[in-house]
C-alpha cells in the first residue's frame, strides 16, 4: 500500500511500514514543516493513505471537503511509537481492503470508520 505518514505520526511508524514492504512518504524525513493543505494535497495526488494524529485533517476532509485517498487519524492516550505500530499492524491485518478512501479514527480500544467512499 501507499502511505503518507504525517510529521506528528513520527518516523518510527514510517520506517516500520517501509520494512513491511509499503511505499511510504514520511513528512518527518522528507518535508518537515509543510502545511496541512500541502500534506493532504500531496497524499491525494500521489494516491497515498494519510496517517496522522492531527485533528485538522478531519476538518479538511469533512468541512472543507478536500479530496483524499484515505485518512487514518490516531486519537491515542499513549503515543509511543510501539503503540502506533501495533495499531497499524492490527489495521492492516483486519481492515486492509477498507483503508483506501475511508476516514478511520483509531484509539487504543476502537477502530471507527467515519466515512467510506
Amino acid at each position: 500500500m501507499r502511505f503518507l505518514v504525517d510529521e506528528c505520526a513520527g518516523p518510527a511508524l514510517g520506517l516500520w511500514l517501509r520494512n513491511e514492504g509499503h511505499d511510504v512518504f514520511s513528512v518527518f524525513e522528507q518535508a518537515r514543516g509543510i502545511s496541512d493543505d500541502a500534506v493532504i494535497r500531496r497524499a491525494h495526488n500521489e494516491k497515498r493513505i494519510l496517517i496522522t494524529a492531527d485533528k485538522d485533517f478531519g476538518y479538511l476532509a469533512f468541512r472543507k471537503r478536500e479530496p483524499h485517498r484515505g485518512i487514518i487519524l490516531f486519537r491515542l492516550k499513549d503515543e509511543r511509537p510501539s503503540i502506533k505500530i501495533k495499531i497499524m499492524e492490527r489495521l492492516l491485518k483486519l481492515y486492509a481492503e477498507r483503508l483506501p478512501n475511508a476516514i478511520i479514527v483509531v484509539t487504543e480500544e476502537q477502530v471507527r470508520f467515519a466515512r467510506e467512499r
